[in-house]
């Protein structure tokens, strides 16, 4: 299969060719690792290419799943392979295996993906970029100067370049919208539990991390998430289920929703006028559309929530080096962790018990002034980044800093989104806009608790109204190296 029309499907796409067999599923796994040898050595957005592995897997035979013979990547971070090391990252952590798959891995493979790699994310997922210490950094196709975002900015790179049409991702303060802003796809976190963690992981973040994708287009993220949300035995808590599939939800109309429209984030942070442009228009196009827009903000003490924030990431981080360096043998110091890391290592080591719960308690305090705000709105429309793509190195997670500061300085630039990974709903980034230097530039769709239902449908017709996944960035696997 050709570069050119391989990239134009998206995995609904090419596994319908496959169904109706006017392609294999070798020939996919042989066409996308042609992919990734055409872009990722500009890119390195994939760390590790198995498609030994996954030719294997396809003679063995796939399952009859909703992507049977669809080439996938997993970022290299939570979720996990059977005998596929998992580095998370980090030097403390390379050559982590586990002998079994995740629940979430095993529900790709049931669904009839192929695994084909590993991509890069920053050391445990502790940076709004790509660059880890371990396996350098991820560039964005838009372009190679600037960063495609973090901590999925593997997948995010891999997918906007077209290696692959979708690609595992997560999101514990913003990790698949950030870089789906960053590189023109769409993004979707959805409700906390709505997609296992287990067996390993009862919880991450305290509730705040989610799994799920990025990708092309709506309906690949919407089917995607129909075949993984079901509830695994002994979670520690699961959402509503869906009245019906995600994908069904993509092609209904979503009805006259009362949007609610904020420039700028609790905080008070500076925003881009790119940024600000983005979401009017994303308004205006709102409004075209039928809806209410009117303008209104969440109400929260965003200072005393960044301070909780920081307190939870930290302790989090001390659990995954303890236990890394229980596992390996390794030491958790200045050869092993980067600066930012280890700064936060040691706050988490030092945390009492009782400063962990206050931290808990303001989470609680945040999620019911949310959730009362979206008693009178069905859906809040922001930036999804405060700036346009920015450039590589601007967030050095080398240089020592306090957790604090550096907390406050990463989210400095995206401080939308970690707010819904603490009230745990649903948000989206959806692909809208690009400036006048050829960036991408996302605005984000939140909604109320379980309600994936609302947003995709919102997203199925702002993606109608205004088509994206067409739009190539200069690196491009149809585009001569």
């Amino acid at each position: 299969m050709h570069l050119d029309d391989y990239s134009r499907y998206d995995a609904v796409g090419l596994a319908e060719l496959v169904r109706r067999k006017e392609v294999t599923p070798e020939e996919l796994v042989r066409t996308a690792a042609a992919a990734i040898a055409r872009v990722n050595p500009r890119l390195n957005a994939v760390i590790d290419v198995r498609e030994a592995e996954a030719l294997d897997a396809v003679k063995r035979g796939l399952p009859e799943g909703p992507f049977h013979g669809v080439p996938f990547l997993i970022k290299d971070l939570v979720l996990h392979a059977a005998s596929v090391p998992t580095d998370l990252g980090s030097r403390l952590g390379q050559g982590l295996v586990f002998p079994h798959d995740s629940a979430l891995m095993a529900r790709f493979k049931r669904a009839g993906l192929v695994l084909l790699g590993r991509t890069n994310t920053p050391e445990f997922g502790n940076n709004a970029t790509t660059e880890p210490v371990l396996h350098g950094p991820t560039r964005n196709p838009w372009n190679l100067e600037h960063s495609p975002g973090g901590s999925s900015g593997g997948s995010a790179a891999a997918v906007a370049a077209g290696i692959v049409p979708v690609a595992h991702a997560n999101d514990g303060g913003g990790s698949i919208r950030i870089p789906a802003s960053l590189c023109g796809l769409f993004g979707m976190k959805p409700t906390r539990g709505r997609i296992s963690l287990g067996p390993d992981v009862g919880e991450a973040l305290n509730g705040m991390a989610g799994e799920h994708v990025v990708s092309r287009t709506v309906r690949d993220s919407a089917a995607m998430l129909d075949a993984t949300c079901e509830p695994e035995v002994g979670d520690p808590y699961y959402p509503p289920p869906p009245q019906r599939p995600f994908l069904e939800e993509v092609r209904r109309k979503p009805g006259r929703l009362r949007i609610a429209l904020a420039r700028t984030a609790a905080g008070g942070e500076p925003v881009s006028p790119d940024c600000v442009a983005a979401v009017e228009d994303a308004a205006k196009l709102c409004r075209e559309l039928g809806h209410e827009v009117v303008e209104a903000n969440i109400a929260y003490d965003a200072r005393a929530l960044n301070a909780a924030m920081t307190k939870v990431w930290a302790a989090a981080l001390a659990n995954w080096a303890d236990g890394l360096s229980a596992m390996l043998g390794r030491t958790a110091g200045p050869e092993t962790l980067e600066a930012t890391s280890l700064a936060a290592v040691q706050l988490g080591r030092d945390l009492k018990v009782s400063e962990l719960q206050a931290a808990l308690a303001v989470f609680n305090q945040v999620s019911r002034s949310v959730g009362a705000f979206f008693v009178e709105h069905d859906v809040l429309l922001t930036p999804t980044v405060a700036v346009p793509p920015y450039k590589l190195g601007l967030m050095d997670a080398t240089v020592p800093r306090a957790p604090e500061d550096w907390y406050a300085y990463v989210f400095g630039f995206c401080p939308y989104t970690a707010v819904f990974n603490v009230t745990g709903q649903p948000a989206m980034s959806v692909p809208l806009s690009w400036n006048a230097q050829g960036l991408p530039i996302g605005v984000q769709f939140a909604g109320r608790f379980a309600d994936e239902a609302t947003l995709f449908r919102l997203a199925g017709q702002l993606e109608e109204a205004r088509p994206w996944a067409g739009r190539r960035p200069p690196v491009h696997v149809t585009q001569a190296a």
